[in-house]
């Protein structure tokens, strides 16, 4: 069982409103703890330590950190509509599943959920990339098979990026998880934003 999927309490909102709204392209992460910086300070997070090495490498984008701690695809779904009315947003990134699955979801329902967010985001012209959810394989073969189509069978029928699980190697080494076995700590953060910054600049990279 990846360890980065699990069910929260919603304790975290870090939506970051230190993002002046200026020509830069504006990335909105939709996702749940993992984005969210469970168990630190949200400057220790992979999406603050990302956006600063944005920031000193002059690109032309940022992100918005709308992820919150034990969110769902149908909390995503639920808020979505609100922040693209209030935020100038160009590209929607999505990092959400991982609580579905560990509550055992249908996989229906999940994917629904995600094309919903996928055809709100592109009915406002704003491109969208998802990444690859994992979970333990506590429910079995066949649900964890399952599961993990839904990203992929999105991805396909929306056109949309679909990236690869970053928490891949990190759930696997204790030394860059938190002492509950879930989150990964302070010292998985630049890995991750490293890890992200590559996959961003090739998204990037595609959008005119």
């Amino acid at each position: 069982m990846n360890a980065s999927a699990t069910v929260q309490d919603k304790q975290t909102n870090t939506v970051e409103d230190n993002i002046s709204i200026t020509s830069v392209r504006n990335i909105l992460l939709l996702g749940d703890s993992i984005s969210a910086s469970y168990g630190m300070k949200p400057t220790q997070g992979w999406v603050h330590l990302l956006n600063e090495t944005l920031i000193q490498q002059k690109q032309p984008y940022t992100i918005i950190n709308a992820s919150v701690s034990g969110e769902t695809t149908s909390g995503g779904l639920s808020r979505l509509a609100g922040i693209l009315a209030h935020e100038k947003v160009d590209h929607l990134l999505i990092e959400l599943g991982g609580n579905d699955g560990l509550r055992g979801y249908s996989p229906k329902l999940i994917k629904n959920n995600l094309l919903q967010m996928v055809r709100l985001a592109q009915e406002k012209n704003i491109s969208v990339s998802m990444i690859q959810i994992k979970i333990t394989p506590n429910y079995g073969p066949r649900y964890n098979k399952m599961f993990e189509q839904v990203f992929e069978e999105v991805a396909k029928e929306s056109e949309i990026t679909l990236l690869p699980f970053f928490m891949e190697d990190i759930a696997v080494d204790k030394n860059l998880m938190q002492s509950d076995g879930i989150h990964p700590n302070a010292k998985a953060q630049p890995l991750i934003a490293d890890y992200v910054e590559q996959q961003l600049k090739t998204i990037m990279a595609m959008e005119p």
